[in-house]
């Protein structure tokens, strides 16, 4: 629909019509061009139906039009259904609700847009759960799953979705209400008759094996299968009718389970000893190869391939005996017997993160710079053939010279894998249409469907008949026919396919590599390939938060997509495309989908592929701004080191601190500053951490032979001026530990920096370059000023020339400015090899310790703690030496993940307030409210520690202030 008097007509009618939302706006267009597959189609607009009444409504108003109409749950599917160029109907904004649950009869009522795990939480009380569980359990839909006719790792045990439905409610294409379930219970007029005429082909054209998804599944139609039509319905992706409530039958927990992991020397291997598993019992037979493994994944048993099986039993002691009954039949090379449920699910996080890590050869090596993508990520054979399908299948990557990581549910034969095609030349789109026919070919060689799980779509649909043949094709066409006549319902998927090799999401991006300001080195230098990174798995739609993960606190505030990472990387796309976002870097749409973003980094680290959603933000700012005014919070707040040392050097900060204690003053100087008015002003300290520093009278004599390492202690901009007590713990703690510490150059100081008499880091150059202080940037790169924080940032490599002339470490106190160094600094300096080195040089307080003073033991302090572990320390520094640290001094308990919320200038800036406030509310000030009495709340960044104090009164404190206070209480060191 090109006519632009229709559209609005379409739009205008619908919106008279459904009582959900209707939205034909850029930024609700963008967000569902694409799921996780390699395809792309634009929308008309998107519709959130209320309940089936509006669905009904939709569907009449597409119908009278002629505009075709897709349903869509969670996008996650991967081979391109749940996109389409009509309508797209999104129920998980209203549907998406567990209606009823009948724990006796062991079923449950749900909306198509109920997240699976929601469903799990419902049921769990009652020692139930729903048996198929995708690794995406956290944000896929029901709707989706049965739509998919998804299984997940535990259907060698509990069977598909197909085998977890009892009855299903559909709405046809022209408004018809449907009950569908056994005995022909709700078919559409003609069906039986069709089905009754082809029972021979029923009975001898459908492949026998667990994973079966490809096609219509019409043999669940048989008289001998129950003519079960709700059975038949599932996996027919959204084609033949629309679904607003489903009856799903659910099955009993295991009250123990035990996780046999079996190492093997390859997964060939592997593969041959699946299915010998299987007489045994097992919940789970999954395997993955060592290319997929993180190298700091810990609990693997020997091999360089693994099958993780999990067993069941009334008893701890049940399972783990069928375990070790297993582990002793595998012909492993190794086993590790896992009952610690801790443990077990640290596991599963690293095959359940396998779609998305497969995306990136570890390498960097390959056709398309390091990147795979899906497409074959799910054909299946049966379990028994594995082990042969798997080595012709490498052979067949080999003659196409190609690359993938098989794994995946190698119980039921089902292979997931990504492959580096080339999808960006005429090249290597020809070879991913080639290997895909071949690979076709092999599949059904060996008794194969090509499709296991996650349905056939725009990927796979083409190639069919190869599967099913000609007339078996045409009786899914006939059948299609049937139930959708008008050809409404998701054109293009299953039946009269579109090519495979169209519509394919990255033909619209550009060809060259986009000016821009980072150096983006582990994308090549393209902001292409790091937009393409996100390939839609949607880890960051999750609603909750497990252990120390971050990422999406804003998601999990708004619950819009918008706001999640992929969202934004949706527009990101559609921005560098610009047939939907037309104004590029000057788009409002990315611009607001972008400012809610906190700058956390925890997609860094989260996020399967690395998507760096702060980087991606701060290089927008930079080019969106570009010549022209820039917010008033982005001067107030991105010029902070300068304000915060024109109040040092001016000695006015108890000034400033008294008038900003005048309420209407302080209100005036927000609303200049484009400050929100919840906001408190931060207090300046009296006397900044450099000058106690350079009048301390307990300075410690000149340093001789014996004296320890030396330290150069980074004075950054929020322990200078607003925290200096931190700064003075810690070179209390330091020295105590034997470490001899040192400041970074600068002309400010009047006294060599280590009592030495050497004048180790004096450089008398410096004089020539000017006089300044050290910073990292971080306020001018979260701020988008790209350009300032360039010449900042070159200016403290001059001044730290003569740190780098040494072997010192440089020891950063505020977690977020050790990740700017760590990570900002050399992607914003890429040409200046002065940046990686001090890069590399940037220690945090704990790894300090850890490193340059390993025998020193800190004071024991036998308190637990309560607090959040920085998202930056999270996303890029690591906690594990402050986890020992902590350890060694006795504090005790786990500090909790999230983010503050506040985020440096996130929270202070107008229109923040809500999001900041309800992402605080999520972790940090619960594990507050319920730390025990006499707990240390830990708090290593000054904005968190602001946050704890501005919502809950509550000091928090570093640690370093933590073990100097201890110091002081046992009176030494």
């Amino acid at each position: 629909m090109t006519d632009l008097a229709d559209l609005s007509g379409l739009r205008a009618e619908l919106r008279r019509t459904v009582r959900g939302e209707v939205a034909f706006d850029v930024t609700s267009r963008a967000l569902v061009t694409m799921d996780a597959s390699n395809y792309r189609r634009v929308p008309l607009g998107v519709v959130a139906p209320r309940d089936a009444d509006d669905v009904v409504a939709a569907l009449e108003v597409c119908r009278a039009r002629g505009v075709p109409v897709v349903a869509r749950g969670g996008g996650t599917s991967i081979a391109g259904q749940a996109t389409g160029t009509g309508v797209v109907l999104d129920f998980t904004r209203h549907m998406n609700r567990v209606l009823s649950l009948d724990p006796g009869e062991r079923t449950a009522v749900v909306q198509p847009g109920v997240v699976l795990d929601r469903l799990q939480e419902a049921v769990a009380p009652h020692g139930l759960r729903f048996g198929p569980d995708p690794s995406t359990h956290n944000r896929c839909t029901l709707g989706g799953m049965i739509g998919n006719n998804s299984c997940g790792s535990h259907s060698v045990a509990w069977g598909t979705t197909a085998d977890s439905v009892r009855e299903l409610s559909v709405l046809t294409a022209r408004g018809r209400r449907l009950r569908l379930g056994r005995e022909w219970a709700g078919a559409p007029d003609g069906l039986r008759e069709l089905v009754e005429s082809e029972l021979a082909r029923l009975r001898t054209g459908f492949p026998r094996l667990p994973r079966r998804i490809s096609g219509y599944a019409l043999d669940a139609l048989l008289p001998e299968n129950g003519s079960d039509v709700a059975r038949s319905f599932c996996g027919s992706e959204g084609t033949l009718g629309v679904l607003t409530e489903a009856v799903v039958r659910l099955v009993e927990t295991p009250p123990a389970r035990v996780l046999a992991v079996l190492g093997y020397a390859d997964e060939g291997a592997a593969a041959d000893a699946a299915a010998g598993l299987l007489p045994y019992g097992p919940l789970t037979v999954e395997g993955m190869a060592r290319d997929l493994v993180p190298s700091a994944a810990a609990g693997l048993p020997r091999g360089d391939a693994w099958l993780f099986v999990e067993t069941g039993g009334e008893t701890a002691g049940q399972a783990r005996a069928r375990a070790e009954a297993i582990a002793r039949a595998a012909d492993a090379v190794d086993a590790a017997i896992v009952e610690d449920p801790v443990a077990q699910r640290a596991l599963w996080r690293v095959r359940e993160d396998a779609s998305g890590t497969a995306t990136r050869m570890p390498d960097g090596g390959g056709t398309s710079g390091g990147e795979a993508w899906p497409g074959w990520e799910d054909c299946a054979v049966p379990p028994a053939r594995l082990g042969a399908y798997l080595r012709q299948f490498r052979e067949l990557l080999a003659a196409h010279g190609l690359r993938g990581t098989p794994y995946g549910h190698f119980g039921d034969g089902c292979i997931h894998v990504r492959i580096d095609f080339d999808l960006l030349t005429p090249a290597g789109i020809g070879r991913f249409r080639r290997f895909s026919q071949e690979l076709a070919e092999l599949v059904v060689a060996h008794g194969g469907s090509l499709s296991g799980e996650h349905g056939d779509g725009q990927a796979r649909a083409e190639l069919l008949p190869t599967m099913y043949g000609a007339r078996t094709v045409a009786l899914f066409e006939r059948v299609k026919g049937l139930w959708d006549p008008d050809g409404l319902l998701n054109p293009g998927m299953l039946v009269r396919p579109a090519p495979l090799d169209a519509n394919l999401r990255f033909a619209v991006l550009p060809r060259r590599p986009v000016d821009v300001a980072f150096g983006y080195a582990a994308d090549g230098g393209d902001f292409s390939a790091a937009v393409r990174r996100c390939v839609g798995v949607a880890k960051c739609r999750t609603t909750e938060v497990s252990g120390a993960a971050v990422m999406c606190p804003s998601f999990r505030a708004t619950g819009e997509e918008e706001h999640s990472t992929r969202g934004r990387a949706r527009l990101l796309h559609e921005m560098l495309a610009g047939d939907l976002v037309t104004d590029g870097w000057r788009s409002a749409e990315v611009h607001d989908a972008l400012d809610l973003c906190l700058s956390c980094k925890g997609c860094r680290s989260d996020c399967p592929v690395g998507v760096d959603m702060a980087t991606y933000k701060a290089e927008f700012l930079h080019h969106h701004y570009a010549g022209r005014r820039r917010p008033a919070a982005h001067y107030a707040m991105g010029w902070l080191p300068v304000w915060l040392r024109w109040a040092a050097r001016t000695r006015t900060a108890p000034l400033l601190n008294a008038l900003a204690a005048l309420r209407p003053l302080a209100s005036a100087v927000k609303r200049l500053g484009g400050i929100t008015p919840e906001r408190g002003i931060p207090r300046l300290a009296r006397e900044p951490f450099t000058r106690w520093w350079r009048t301390r009278p307990d300075a410690p004599a000149d340093g001789g032979e014996g004296a320890g390492d030396l330290v150069v202690l980074w004075p950054d901009t929020f322990t200078e001026h607003l925290s200096p007590s931190v700064g003075r713990a810690a070179v209390r703690v330091l020295e105590a530990a034997g470490l001899r510490v040192a400041l970074p150059p600068t002309l400010r100081l009047r006294r060599p920096p280590v009592g030495d008499g050497t004048s180790v880091l004096w450089n008398p150059l410096s004089v020539l370059r000017g006089r300044g202080r050290v910073c990292c940037g971080l306020t001018y790169v979260s701020t988008g000023q790209l350009d300032r924080a360039r010449a900042v940032l070159r200016r403290t490599l001059d001044l730290m020339e003569p740190v780098l002339e040494t072997a010192a470490p440089v020891v950063v106190l505020e977690p977020s400015c050790a990740a700017a160094l760590r990570s900002d600094l050399p992607e914003l300096l890429p040409g200046d090899p002065r940046a990686r080195r001090l890069a590399d040089r940037v220690l945090t307080f704990a790894e300090a310790l850890r490193r340059h003073a390993p025998g020193w033991a800190p004071p024991r302090l036998d308190r637990p703690v309560a607090g959040q572990t920085h998202c930056h320390q999270h996303a890029v520094l690591g906690d594990a030496a402050d986890r020992r640290l902590r350890e060694a001094a006795g504090l005790t308990g786990e500090l909790s993940g999230g983010c503050c919320g506040l985020a440096g200038n996130f929270g202070f800036e107008k229109g923040h307030w809500e999001v900041s406030a309800a992402c605080a509310e999520e972790q940090l000030l619960p594990s507050v409210r319920r730390a025990p009495d006499g707990a240390v709340v830990l708090a290593d960044g000054f904005s968190c520690r602001t946050q704890l104090d501005q919502l809950a009164g509550v000091r928090g404190r570093h640690l370093a202030e933590v073990l100097a206070e201890g110091l002081e209480e046992r009176g030494g060191s």
